[in-house]
């Protein structure tokens, strides 16, 4: 009996002691999980969720333990260059996001994925930004700013703009401030106010002569292939014609053997 009672209460303590690491374990995945991000500063309310900031800490790198309950990031006024792929993908209740004031130069394609079914304002203004690359912003239909940016407006940019969801007016920060053909003058326009513009017309020009020397080409050597067949045939005739000339005539042949009649 006492043995029984033994047992029973080793058993009691290795699964009190299973039960509570199991209960810690828990806790520190949630802290992990809902904890701030570090040197950030985050707030939370029962209406708007939990808010991080990382405002004007002159960060290089954007920060990868941002708790993935988070509803709002703050990373303006830093010295980002660039927004690599997955950047945010762990964060699939986010609202809003601030990117302005950095020195963003390049959204890398997939920059915001995951961020689709949730984000519903994205601020990149006033940053470094010329290309526009619409693999970036693929599955975001939020609203953006894009204004106070050195916007390259070329054809590409051009082809680009029916590819992305975000919402219309957003594109309307799109404004130019260098082109491609420069003689076109969107200078100084937001491009998609300017719908009669059409910054593929060199490209398309250049198609045309592209096209136009290929069908030279052909036809060229269509031309060439004719004449050297004619030659070819009229060559080959003439030495044929010359050498049925060069063939003694059936005439000839019944005189001769007439006269050799005659003699006998």
């Amino acid at each position: 009996m006492s043995l029984l009672a033994d047992l029973l209460l080793r058993h009691s303590v290795v699964m009190c002691l299973l039960l509570h690491s199991l209960v810690l374990m828990t806790f520190c995945f949630h802290h992990a999980a809902t904890s701030c991000s570090k040197s950030c500063y985050c707030s939370e309310s029962e209406s708007g969720g939990k808010t991080v900031r990382c405002s004007n800490l002159q960060l290089t790198e954007i920060p990868q333990d941002i708790p993935n309950d988070t509803r709002r990031v703050y990373l303006d006024f830093n010295l980002f260059t660039t927004v690599p792929t997955n950047a945010f993908a762990g964060l699939p209740h986010l609202v809003e996001l601030d990117l302005s004031h950095n020195e963003l130069s390049q959204l890398e394609s997939g920059a915001f994925k995951g961020l689709g079914s949730s984000l519903q304002f994205l601020d990149l203004s006033s940053n470094k930004l010329a290309k526009f690359n619409p693999e970036a912003f693929e599955g975001l239909r939020a609203r953006a700013n894009l204004t106070n940016n050195p916007w390259h407006c070329d054809c590409s940019l051009q082809m680009a703009m029916p590819r992305v969801d975000l919402e219309p007016a957003s594109l309307t920060g799109i404004v130019c401030q260098t082109s491609e053909p420069e003689e076109i003058g969107v200078q100084g326009l937001a491009f998609l106010l300017a719908p009669d513009i059409d910054l593929c017309v060199v490209m398309k020009r250049t198609t045309d002569v592209a096209m136009l020397v290929v069908m030279f080409g052909w036809f060229t050597m269509v031309i060439s292939y004719l004449v050297y067949y004619v030659r070819a045939n009229q060559e080959d005739a003439r030495r044929h014609l010359e050498y049925l000339k060069s063939l003694p005539s059936k005439q000839g042949k019944s005189e001769e053997s007439s006269t050799i009649s005659t003699v006998v």
